[in-house]
Parts: structure tokens; C-alpha cells; sequence
């Protein structure tokens, strides 16, 4: 009894891998990059603060092409060109004192065209 079902169970996975090699199911899944960021709080006033991002690099750093902020009021003096491991951008103004209130999200664009976010936090 237990051999039939185990005979039934090959025949469904054998099934389902070579399907998904017949309709192509296996040629869509997308690199995924192993690369990172960090953000912090700097420069406070009673009314804002400056976020600072740096990119710390990974194994796929240098596919990088580009690094793209977006804070809650904008972000500005982000370079167009590829970062380099430990580069730092700040964006002025763009954060509100408190904790986790502000949310940063960092996306790189790599050599390939891919887009990829490496960072999405509160600070």
C-alpha cells in the first residue's frame, strides 16, 4: 500500500517538473541581485532631519548602475552614475525627528536593466 502511494506520488512531481519545463514556466523566474543599503537619521532639528543612505555593496555591487531614493518629501544629490561600496547620499531635509516615522525606500538599477529594491525601511 505504502509503495503505490509513493509510486503515485513520483509520477505527480515527475509530472509537474516536466510540465513546467514543456510550457516554459522555468524561463520567467528573474535574477534576483544580492546587494544592500542602510539609512539613518542625522542632523536633527525640532522640525526635520537629514537621511543619510549608504550603499554597502554585496556580491553583485559591481552590476550596479544606479541608485534611486525616495524619502517622504524627496530626495536630491543622488548621483547618475554607478556607486561605489560605502558611498554615502544625503538627503537634506527629508526626514521628520521621531522614531520610524519616515519611510526610506532604495532601488538599484543593475547593467541588465533589472530593478531591484534593496532597501525598504522606517527611520
Amino acid at each position: 500500500m505504502i509503495g503505490v502511494i509513493l509510486m503515485v506520488a513520483i509520477t505527480v512531481i515527475l509530472a509537474a517538473v516536466i510540465a513546467s519545463f514543456v510550457f516554459g514556466m522555468g524561463s520567467s523566474v528573474k535574477k534576483t541581485y544580492t546587494v544592500a543599503a542602510t539609512a539613518s537619521e542625522v542632523n536633527c532639528s525640532s522640525t526635520q532631519c537629514d537621511i543619510v543612505v549608504t550603499f554597502q555593496g554585496g556580491p553583485d555591487a559591481d552590476l550596479v548602475s544606479q541608485i534611486d531614493i525616495t524619502t517622504p518629501t524627496g530626495c536630491t544629490g543622488v548621483p547618475d552614475s554607478s556607486p561605489s561600496v560605502r558611498d554615502t547620499y544625503t538627503c537634506s531635509g527629508a526626514g521628520t525627528p521621531g522614531k520610524n516615522n519616515d519611510h526610506v525606500v532604495v532601488k538599484a538599477t543593475f547593467t541588465d536593466g533589472t530593478e531591484q529594491v534593496i532597501l525598504d525601511t522606517y527611520i
